[in-house]
């Protein structure tokens, strides 16, 4: 606590250094149309926040300029004859960044203006016009502001309704009850492998986002019945976009704090085309912090990844993009060397676990006409987890208990095809197509007197495709229609899925609409599920879940929302899931269902034999900034059960049965009159109900000398609830040329002891509570110039 004192006292002192004077930037950016992606000409932008108004129009390519423009908060707005007006509040303009704005505006079939109040709900609707219901928009000011968010957009969605994080320790949600595997990670329109630091195999999450903040742009998260371009998820989406880089001068950000050193540039690239470049780096110090003397825990912890977006337009052959991103990370405990100080069974391993996960693609973007464009990207990406361990034996041996060696690499190809076909009606349509590679291995020991036995082994590759069309129609000013199909092809053993999507926006006013949306999703096993090998009593090989089909899912929502203010709203949605054709064991009675799984790979074979079913209510009531001021408050009642091949209703793993959250935040401009300084608060308090597990037999723990659960009793018993605070203190100040942000986030502010789970502890012969990170503090210093 002196370390983290002396370090912000001397970042404090650094922050309210500098001269007192009226500091402005640059605003400028690109606007298009919403529908086609061309850019429009002779768009009135002006800022409304200013005396006198500032504001110019667009040039020829849909660019605009606004220079002088005084820091601080500002509201600026786009209108443009036939279009609908666009209205961006509580923009942040600061010393050390050009605010570079991309502006999508939509034709209005009406060519009525729409009233001010109207569009201020587009910042809580997806980018995506084609995603009506379950969707919105996560902005990056919001992985930054809040509480404890340490800019991860795992983190943050869990201040959403129908979102459930009960991990201190890691980013993994379940959405509406669906197991966290269920979520879809997207980064310009294609799928990628699970970006995330200290994943496990066939995980959707991790400890913390390999991308940084500095290289993501304002994207979309999806909790149900997704439009008909998503495909292979049952939970949730994250359609991730990444920010263009300054195309006009080089800019910079640094950052070092607790969680380690990142460092931002950005800038153009040659030749007059408006091309630019963007590149994050980031390195973890905590092994650094560790050697200090302060504690971090009993795993040595390393982690570092790159990220980056090149955009090359071309005067005739469209719009070239190569992006990526890259993380390496690991975590490794030594045991205990003095066995007379065991008192924890895990105190005499040696452990080793590795996460490493990459992408890079190309996109090249054309334009067929001014209606119509044509997207292509071609992606490679892959992982390779893996683990060690050894326990060490009295007499200083030291045996291999397991290791396991998962490796999946894929080459991706799309291509998205795009119409306006007139003020009232938009189509598009694509296909995907990818090819899967791993070689996966895993042996471990049952016990020391055992040999190390083969639990998975397989290798090979499969290919699956996938296709799409969707229409987005506007039968009058109040209805809009988006509906579509979405095909899955699995060749490897001849699956097909044909999956129906439609979804209804009445807009009953300016103030309130009502949503209903249906989509038929499916998803499949990770894919070295399909190849796992068996061996019979012959010494044959084969294969038993070749020919394993796709879990299923029918999605019904429908939706009320109605602006209260200007800046505030309330939203409810209702929904029910029925799950089908899920994945379970193949033997008769098991309880064995993929509802459940969180990570890893199973090793025993499985059959379409199970059920589940999904359904709860969601309330969310936002206050967008105004007067410096903000918050979100979100409440969720759910249930979540399953049923496996004993035919058994069950509570799955992940039916809390309710959560809810609270976030906000407050600034205040302190010192001099130039509001060259910002203090800002931030809070969150998430209360949820404990996810489930299945009580352990203590009888059988003790004869086995291991943790032995009662399947009999499969997940009725309930974690206590979840219940966790968050605090985050800024100081933002402009200086001439530059800003710098100090900050310190405080994870579990209270320090209350969240119960991970229990286990057996054959040492003391008795059952252990598992409890979560205590408190920690969180000290960040960014400069941006």
């Amino acid at each position: 606590m002196k370390f983290l004192f002396f370090f912000a006292l001397f970042f404090f002192g650094l922050s309210l250094t500098g001269l007192t004077q009226s500091l402005t930037q640059t605003v400028r950016g690109v606007v298009t149309d919403k529908a086609s992606g061309q850019p429009l000409t002779g768009v009135i932008v002006f800022l409304s926040t200013t005396e006198p108004v500032l504001g110019g129009s667009t040039d020829l390519d849909g660019h605009f300029r606004l220079s002088e423009v005084s820091i601080g908060r500002h509201t600026l707005v786009a209108k443009y004859t036939g279009y609908k007006d666009v209205v961006l509040s509580q923009l942040l303009v600061n010393s050390g960044k050009e605010l570079v704005l991309e502006i999508l505006m939509e034709e209005d079939i009406n060519t009525m203006n729409i009233v001010e109040v109207m569009e201020e709900k587009d910042k809580r609707e997806s980018l995506n016009s084609m995603a009506t219901v379950s969707s919105r928009t996560f902005s990056v000011e919001e992985t930054q502001k809040f509480a404890a968010a340490v800019n991860d957009p795992g983190r943050m969605a869990a201040s959403y309704a129908g979102v459930i994080s009960a991990d201190d320790g890691g980013n993994q949600i379940s959405i509406r009850g669906n197991s966290p595997y269920g979520l879809l990670w997207r980064m310009e329109g294609v799928d990628i492998p699970n970006p995330n630091h200290f994943a496990s195999s066939a995980a959707a999450g991790g400890g913390i986002s390999i991308l940084s903040a500095q290289t993501l742009a304002n994207s979309d998260f999806m909790t149900g019945a997704f439009a008909a371009e998503y495909g292979n998820a049952l939970g949730g989406v994250f359609d991730l976009r990444l920010r263009k880089g300054n195309n006009e001068k080089r800019e910079y950000t640094l950052q070092a704090g607790f969680l380690g050193l990142d460092a931002a540039a950005e800038g153009p690239l040659g030749g007059g085309r408006r091309g630019s470049y963007l590149v994050n780096y980031r390195y973890s110090t905590l092994s650094l912090i560790a050697k200090l003397g302060v504690p971090m825990g009993d795993a040595i912890t390393n982690f570092q990844d790159l990220s980056f977006n090149v955009v090359m337009p071309t005067e005739r052959a469209g719009t070239f993009q190569v992006f990526g991103f890259g993380g390496l990370s690991s975590q490794t405990s030594v045991a205990e060397p003095d066995s007379t100080r065991w008192e924890w069974e895990w105190q005499r391993y040696d452990s080793r676990f590795y996460s490493n996960t990459g992408a890079t693609g190309l996109k090249h973007v054309y334009r067929l006409s001014e209606h119509s464009f044509l997207q292509t990207t071609a992606m490679a990406s892959g992982n390779n987890y893996g683990y060690q361990e050894y326990r060490e034996i009295e007499g200083f041996r030291r045996d291999l208990n397991q290791e396991a060696s998962f490796v999946t690499s894929k080459l991706t190809l799309t291509s998205v095809y795009q119409v306006k076909l007139n003020s009232r009606s938009t189509l598009r349509s694509g296909v995907y197509v990818n090819r899967h590679g791993f070689v996966l291995t895993e042996q471990s020991r049952a016990d020391d007197s055992q040999p190390l036995v083969k639990g998975i082994e397989a290798s090979g590759q499969a290919v699956t495709g996938q296709a799409f069309s969707q229409w987005k129609f506007k039968l009058n000013e109040k209805l809009t229609m988006n509906s579509g199909l979405h095909f899955f092809y699995l060749p490897l053993n001849q699956t097909v899925s044909a999956e129906p999507r439609a979804a209804l926006r009445y807009q009953q006013n300016a103030r309130q609409s009502f949503t209903a949306g249906y989509g038929l999703h499916s998803q499949m096993q990770p894919i070295g599920i399909y190849r796992a090998q068996v061996q019979d009593e012959q010494g044959n090989l084969r294969y038993p879940n070749e020919n394993l089909g796709l879990n299923k899912s029918h999605h019904f929502v429908a939706g009320y929302e109605r602006a209260i203010s200007k800046y505030m709203y309330i939203k409810t949605e209702m929904y029910y899931q029925h799950l089908f054709q899920i994945a379970g064991s193949a033997q008769p009675g098991s309880t064995l269902s993929t509802l459940n799984n969180v990570e890893n790979y199973i090793k025993e074979p499985l059959a379409n034999n199970g059920r589940g079913r999904n359904y709860g209510m969601e309330v969310t009531l936002e206050q967008f900034t105004w007067k410096d001021f903000y918050f979100l408050l979100s409440a969720s009642l759910y249930q979540s059960e399953f049923q496996a091949p004993d035919r058994v209703w069950r509570n799955t793993r992940f039916n809390g049965n309710y959560a809810s959250s609270f976030t906000g935040g407050k600034e205040w401009n302190v010192g001099d009159p130039e509001k060259n300084k910002t203090l800002g608060a931030n809070l969150r308090v998430i209360y949820a109900g404990g996810f489930r597990e299945t009580p352990i037999d203590v009888p059988a723990s003790m004869a086995a000398g291991e943790t032995v659960r009662d399947l009999s009793r499969l997940y009725e018993e309930k974690n206590p609830d979840y219940l966790r605070a968050d605090i985050r203190i800024s100081l933002r100040r402009n200086h001439d040329t530059w800003t710098s942000t100090l900050s310190l986030d405080i994870q579990n502010a209270t320090n209350r002891k969240n119960v991970y789970g229990s286990n057996f502890d054959p040492v003391t012969g008795t059952v252990k509570w598992n409890y979560q990170v205590p408190l920690i503090p969180i000290l960040n210093y960014k400069v941006e110039f």
